[in-house]
């Protein structure tokens, strides 16, 4: 079990997180199925907004987590630091996800037994980090998530999910690919995505073949992908199919 440090740290940091929390919840009082999601290393875009957008449309609640506000990181020191691999990893920040999860169990509005995770790129690889159990809190505290959806995942070499799968975490598993992305590559999350197929969880992917890394973001700038609007709307119907399947139409089921 955790120490008593680990879990006072734990509620800390969720309450920290919360106070850069942007939630937007269906009508009605709920409870609401509910998805965290985590921007990319470049930050918060306004694409967060049209993906939480297209959540609540589906009857889902969603939670867009800022890493950075809390930390202090502005978005050229994040691109130069956090992008380049120097600081904030995956395995650190996948502590974001657990206190946002500890921060969800305290609100009346969330469906405890329906809970997603949907990262972009280094928000992907926290929540692979944070389901292979990389850090002491996440092996004694599994996120009980029902899905991960991860749009162009890091998965190099610094990633574990490929090497040593998720353990005892059983999220259903989608997958949006760049076939054009030269930032992660597809081979390296075709082989995280196999390893995950491999001890029988549940994977669906979409290869879009001319997406680049951050198709989806018009406002991202030159330093990543060219963006399409039409891949950018394949991809939230894709989020949106992710949603419905795996909480919406559980909605019924005993959990």
């Amino acid at each position: 079990m955790p120490s008593d440090r680990r879990m006072v740290d734990l509620h800390a940091h969720a309450r920290r997180l919360a106070q850069h929390f942007r939630v937007l919840k269906p009508e009605g009082p709920g409870p609401f199925p509910v998805c965290l999601q985590l921007h990319g290393c470049g930050g918060l875009f306004p694409m967060q907004q049209a993906y939480a957008e297209a959540a609540r449309g589906a009857g889902v609640a969603a939670v867009i987590v800022d890493s950075y506000g809390p930390r202090g990181i502005g978005g050229l020191q994040a691109r130069a630091t956090i992008c380049t691999g120097a600081r904030l990893r995956g395995a650190e920040r996948s502590i974001d996800l657990l206190a946002a999860i500890e921060w969800l169990k305290l609100q009346a509005w969330a469906d405890q037994g329906r809970i997603a995770a949907a990262g972009w790129s280094h928000g992907a690889w926290a929540i692979m980090e944070a389901l292979a159990g990389t850090r002491a809190e996440a092996r004694v505290r599994p996120p009980p998530l029902k899905a991960a959806i991860l749009f162009y995942p890091y998965c190099g070499p610094l990633a574990r999910t490929a090497a040593h799968g998720w353990g005892e975490n059983r999220p259903r598993v989608y997958a949006c690919i760049g076939g054009r992305d030269v930032v992660v590559g597809r081979w390296r999350i075709e082989q995280a995505l196999h390893r995950l197929r491999r001890d029988g969880l549940s994977v669906r992917s979409l290869m879009l073949e001319d997406a680049d890394h951050g198709f989806d973001e018009a406002d991202a700038g030159a330093w990543r992908g060219r963006f399409r609007p039409d891949l950018a709307d394949a991809a939230r119907a894709f989020y949106v199919e992710a949603l419905t399947e795996s909480l919406v139409a559980d909605e019924g089921a005993v959990h």
